[in-house]
């Protein structure tokens, strides 16, 4: 939970950021993902690096062993879902709005969706109180961004 609280802060505070710079009418949307994306990318590599083999937490060649549809869903859902089109989307969405709309629009939908596709997809069990948990989530969406 820490590390999620963490990454939590982490967003909203480069959010903040992104939406300042993208506002300032100097820097397009996708300047901003490619900036991100290429100061982001060696720092991750890096962690890659030392955290694998000091954890033991992965296969340590997995792009070896990995079957092939492991390796699609990781490069189309991952890569170019999450990755590419969600920044994408996102990006546009804060150089056009307010990050106190856009961020919350799109960070309850998200475990809206996972919870929804979780259970239809992964078989995952579907409770009352998941579902009422989503409802909570997209009516406090709903409360902070309806005008």
């Amino acid at each position: 939970m820490l590390f999620a609280i963490l990454a939590g802060v982490c967003w909203g505070v480069g959010e903040v950021f992104t939406r300042s710079v993208l506002h300032t009418k100097e820097v397009g949307p996708l300047t901003a993902i490619a900036v991100r994306s290429t100061v982001a990318l060696p720092v991750l590599w890096l962690a890659y690096v030392v955290a694998v083999p000091m954890l033991k937490s992965e296969p340590a060649r997995w792009w070896a062993t990995a079957e092939g549809g492991t390796l699609a869903k990781l490069v189309f859902g991952s890569g170019l879902i999450a990755g590419a089109a969600a920044m994408v989307f996102f990006y546009l969405a804060l150089s056009l709005g307010e990050v106190s709309r856009v961020k919350p629009v799109a960070f309850a939908l998200a475990p809206a969706v996972a919870v929804l596709l979780g259970w239809l997809v992964l078989g995952e069990a579907m409770s009352a109180r998941k579902v009422i948990g989503v409802v909570l989530i997209l009516a406090g969406v709903v409360a902070l961004t309806g005008k």
